[in-house]
């Protein structure tokens, strides 16, 4: 298999240019307080020395929008030029100050000017439909406009968690939604003659956020767009089942030869995102050629694959980036992988993994847990760690909790959205107070966070036992 990347626009973020044929941008978000400059500016400078291209921060509203200016004096005078991007969601009046300070804004088409998601089942009149979409052009337009003033690069970011309630009444929580909820603005930017601009269409679960981006590069061809992709899993988690479910979904549209950037979505420190990424980018042309005799190895329902690894991450890189297409496509429901200086154990507890990863087979409890931002307003990697610790100790004693999903999210932008694929879900609602979620439904609001974990386990002991 000869690997051909995508062909698209090339787009001038700031010193950057990304796309075309330049090489795939590696990326990752400070997860410290917009407003602390120091601490922002060192995190900043962490994730440049360790590779990462291109830093991104909340900005949740105009003070921190603002503060933007600071952080980017501050890292310039330090000789430090990556561009900076911020993330915009809920108001659109902070995008506009944004735009004349970062080089690039991410907006989020689910909440730009939609009203908040309350997850209800609502209609809408063709009429009405047609009145919102209006509002979108009376709010983008000028935003544009900024942007084009200032040469200011956006990025428009769809997540499978925060769809609009207007998406939702029409298409449902589905890849046709997400792309929809894309191209109303994609088709705005056409026509105002607006081209710097990525897209993302991000989502937690692997099979959703590949087939909707391999629905969305389908749609551009259609109209006639070539916009560079921007790739991530959101909320992949940490450790080894983050780095699994990342590779299975940014690695096999890698290996498809789409995206021009990418983020590692890890709930760890932000610059250790940025070696899995650059791993994952160095393995395009072994795992795409992997994946073609993986594919040609299916009998009985399996794929078999060989591979040869330095150490264990890069075995779970290259595995998940070679299969993870193969089963979200369907091609086969089981995986045996032979890798020479490993125990048959790794081995097969990798295989089960990945196949975790694809929806394929549940084996073990599942966290779907954001790598954090400035809204974030607990100690997150502290708190993952002791949710685990207490989920493992029960389902040591209790199978009930060993095939869980657990949604773990700094605060609400995704988090009962992204939640709709998690059993049970602890949400940040403010400093010190934690909401506990079923689904998406919330079943208790702003609890202190020194009780919060043990109310969670609580709540899914009694949840399960009266099923």
């Amino acid at each position: 298999m000869t690997y051909t990347r995508r062909k698209s626009t090339e787009v001038r973020v700031g010193n950057l240019l990304l796309g075309g044929t330049n090489p795939i941008r590696i990326q990752s978000m400070a997860n410290t307080s917009t407003m602390d400059t120091e601490g922002s500016v060192a995190q900043a400078k962490r994730i440049v020395d360790a590779g990462g291209e291109i830093v991104r921060f909340t900005t949740q509203g105009q003070r921190e929008a603002q503060n933007m200016q600071h952080i980017k004096d501050q890292l310039r005078r330090d000789g430090y030029t990556v561009p900076l991007v911020a993330d915009v969601h809920f108001n659109a009046a902070v995008a506009d100050t944004a735009a004349t300070i970062c080089e690039k804004v991410r907006i989020n088409p689910g909440n730009y000017v939609d009203p908040a998601r309350t997850f209800k089942k609502l209609e809408y009149t063709d009429q009405e439909y047609a009145d919102e979409i209006k509002k979108i052009d009376q709010k983008f337009v000028p935003f544009l406009n900024i942007c084009k003033q200032h040469h200011t690069a956006i990025r428009i970011g769809v997540n499978h968690g925060s769809l609009s309630d207007r998406i939702m009444s029409r298409y449902g929580d589905t890849p046709e939604g997400m792309v929809e909820s894309c191209m109303e603005f994609l088709r705005i930017c056409v026509r105002e003659q607006f081209t710097d601009v990525v897209i993302s269409i991000k989502a937690s679960n692997t099979v959703v956020m590949v087939r909707t981006v391999r629905l969305l590069v389908a749609q551009m061809d259609k109209e006639g767009m070539a916009f560079p992709l921007h790739l991530g899993v959101t909320e992949a988690g940490d450790g080894e089942d983050g780095r699994i479910k990342s590779a299975v979904g940014i690695g096999a549209l890698l290996c498809e030869g789409i995206g021009d950037t990418i983020r590692v979505s890890l709930s760890e420190a932000p610059e250790r995102e940025i070696p899995v990424a650059r791993k994952l980018v160095s393995f395009i042309p072994e795992c795409a050629a992997l994946r073609e005799t993986a594919k040609a190895s299916i009998t009985d329902d399996t794929v078999r694959i060989a591979l040869q690894a330095e150490n264990i991450e890069d075995l779970q890189l290259k595995a998940a980036m070679a299969t993870g297409a193969l089963f979200i496509d369907g091609l086969a429901h089981k995986l045996k992988i032979n890798a020479d200086g490993f125990e048959k154990s790794q081995l097969t507890d990798l295989a089960d993994s990945i196949l975790q990863a694809t929806r394929i087979k549940i084996t073990k409890t599942e966290y779907i847990s954001c790598p954090g931002c400035g809204r974030t307003l607990y100690n997150l990697e502290e708190t993952i760690a002791r949710i685990k610790s207490a989920i493992r100790d029960h389902a040591a004693t209790d199978p009930r909790f060993s095939t869980l999903k657990i949604g773990i999210m700094g605060c609400i932008v995704n988090g009962p959205g992204e939640m709709a694929d998690a059993d049970y879900g602890y949400v940040g609602a403010g400093v010190g107070k934690i909401s506990l979620y079923k689904n998406k439904q919330c079943i208790e609001k702003n609890i202190p966070e020194a009780e919060a974990v043990n109310k969670l386990i609580a709540f899914i002991d009694a949840d399960l036992t009266q099923k």
